[in-house]
């Protein structure tokens, strides 16, 4: 069904232009989110005070603060040598000391005030479909619950490539339908 959900694109809003968030020095990469240090990193709360420059819809992230990036070694030619291999994500994922600095930051952009742990800080363009793994403009404050919950994301990231690894569709169809949007 997340295959069938997924290869249906449609077309999405977004907020208005956003200044470009500072970047956290870059890192290499290293944990996976989903550990312990991860969620130790995510203890705490942001207050968002003020004007916010980016607008989340239904639980999607403002294309002009987030628009995806996608990763330069990672190509259709290559898809057999990175994503397709079982694992390769965690040697590019980068790790919580620097998706938590960067989730406080744009969580304050997206105007989002609460727990850290509410929020996964997701790539737009999944590393599992070519995304870049560590610039800003394809990282977001994705909430964990809502209309569009960051679990129902990773369903969509995982049929992508899926899809692209079995000669589906190509990276660059996948690629498309997801940054058009992910919940269609």
């Amino acid at each position: 069904m997340a295959t069938a959900a997924f290869l249906c694109a449609g077309l999405s809003g977004c907020g208005s232009p956003a200044a470009p968030l500072a970047s956290p020095a870059p890192v290499a990469a290293a944990t996976d989110p989903d550990d312990a240090a991860s969620a130790a990193q995510d203890s705490g709360t942001v207050t968002a005070v003020g004007p916010h420059t980016c607008i989340a819809l239904n639980g999607r992230a403002d294309k002009n603060c987030t628009p995806g990036v996608t990763n330069p070694n990672v190509t259709q030619a290559t898809i057999h040598q990175t994503i397709c291999v079982r694992g390769w994500t965690a040697t590019i994922r980068p790790p919580a000391s620097y998706t938590t600095q960067l989730k406080r930051q744009q969580m304050v952009a997206y105007g989002e005030s609460g727990s850290l742990a509410g929020y996964e800080e997701d790539h737009l363009l999944p590393l599992e479909a070519g995304g870049n793994p560590t610039d800003p403009r394809n990282l977001w404050p994705e909430p964990r619950s809502g209309a569009h919950p960051a679990g129902e994301k990773d369903e969509a990231e995982n049929a992508a490539k899926a899809a692209v690894c079995s000669g589906q569709m190509t990276l660059p169809q996948a690629q498309a339908k997801i940054l058009a949007d992910w919940t269609h």
